[in-house]
């Protein structure tokens, strides 16, 4: 029998609950239920799943702050996260993609258009439960674009001045984009379009988003660089001429 992938569903409602639990299990994945934050952390800690969706409303937690609290357990920063939410302003989308969310759908929504989301945000993730391991992987499966930066494409990791970046998929397949060349600019349709799955439901502010979290990650290694430039108005580039250490 084929492996189903584990959807972590964390929302509070049963009715809304029921309802997507039935369309998940009939569409090839198996649904885990928790109606609590602190259910869905011990969920997550016993066996990551393949995806998380996540209410923001819960009643003991803030769904934003689960997110963050999910993202720091092991093997968290793998998973791909999706909020589900009643709120619908603008302000509440651009919190969610800033720290790293995959996807936001708000309340009243399709179950069958949730189930499509799913789909395209596993199309390309990276396999879960993989541990980040702090040593050096097999020369043979990495690649040194520019010096400071050695790109594993087998393990879908990144490490920068020889530390292993924590990235989410979004911000490994920006950074990886990036790495490929060098001082060329990518406007922010070109990263849409190449790095995204579905762009229908994506704007440039998840763009932007996603290079302000992977700048901040970035700086935890080298504080006083700037590797990835802004050109207002066009886009995004990596820098050419970045130092060899620090």
């Amino acid at each position: 029998m084929a492996h189903k992938p584990r959807i972590l569903l964390v929302e509070d409602e049963s009715g809304i609950a029921d309802t997507l639990q039935y369309v998940l299990s009939t569409d090839g994945f198996a649904p885990v239920w928790c109606s609590t934050a602190e259910e869905a952390i011990r969920q997550f800690t016993a066996e990551p799943p393949a995806l998380a969706v996540l209410d923001v409303g819960l009643p003991d937690l803030n769904g934003f702050e689960l997110f963050k609290r999910l993202q720091a357990l092991p093997g968290g920063a793998q998973v791909p996260m999706l909020f589900l939410t009643a709120r619908s302003d603008e302000i509440d989308r651009v919190v969610g993609l800033e720290l790293g969310a995959d996807d936001y759908i708000a309340k009243p929504f399709s179950p069958r258009e949730l189930v499509a989301r799913v789909r395209g945000i596993l199309r390309r993730s990276v396999r879960p439960g993989v541990p980040q391991t702090a040593t050096s992987p097999p020369m043979s499966v990495v690649k040194q674009v520019t010096p400071p930066f050695m790109l594993d494409e087998e393990r879908h990791q990144i490490r920068f001045y020889g530390r292993l970046l924590e990235l989410s998929r979004y911000e490994f397949g920006v950074l990886r984009l990036l790495m490929q060349r060098p001082g060329r600019v990518f406007t922010r349709d070109e990263l849409l379009a190449k790095v995204w799955d579905d762009t229908s439901d994506s704007y440039d502010r998840t763009v932007d988003a996603h290079i302000k979290t992977l700048r901040a990650k970035l700086k935890t290694v080298a504080p006083a660089i700037e590797p990835i430039r802004t050109l207002r108005g066009t886009g995004y580039a990596l820098s050419e001429d970045l130092p060899e250490s620090v």
